[in-house]
């Protein structure tokens, strides 16, 4: 199978194992390199050394060689799956993710008071401007106000 066509349906790899693999990551919600990572910890109960990432990536990637503690990781991810014991919201699954974060309780509330907040501050600013203004008599410079052009057309004040 091409290259592009595994992008488009990785679930039709050729290689089963890694399609098992694959299959399994994609229910955690994790990329391939984060479910090997994961089922490291789970085999050895230590991270993966970064020695031994460079050359599990390239065997994996390139070579398509699955360890045997990466299959068995990903047919017992599957099977929580199928019997509905799998949370993939669970942290634990994410520790690898830079960027996971799941919602607190009050994220609703949070979002709510931000958003008010923000309304707060652009319809002050609006409302303040909107009082430091003078009416003027155009949409375009020079901006002149009606007390202004009613000066201008008295003439210079007169001299004693």
């Amino acid at each position: 199978m091409s290259f592009f066509k595994t992008l488009i349906r990785p679930d039709l790899e050729e290689h089963p194992e890694r399609a098992e693999v694959a299959r399994a990551a994609n229910l955690l919600q994790v990329g391939e390199f984060q479910l090997l990572q994961l089922a490291y910890a789970d085999w050895f109960g230590r991270d993966m050394p970064k020695s031994e990432a460079d050359g599990l990536f390239a065997s994996y990637m390139l070579r398509d060689l699955v360890p045997p503690w990466a299959r068995h990781f990903a047919r017992r991810v599957i099977l929580l799956v199928e019997t509905g014991e799998l949370d993939d919201r669970d942290p634990a699954w994410h520790r690898y993710d830079a960027d996971y974060r799941t919602v607190t309780r009050n994220g609703k509330r949070r979002f709510v008071a931000a958003t008010a907040v923000l309304i707060a501050c652009i319809g002050g600013g609006i409302w303040i401007s909107h009082l430091t203004t003078e009416h003027t008599t155009q949409l375009f410079p020079p901006y002149l106000s009606d007390k202004e052009l009613k000066q201008a057309n008295q003439g210079p004040a007169p001299t004693p």
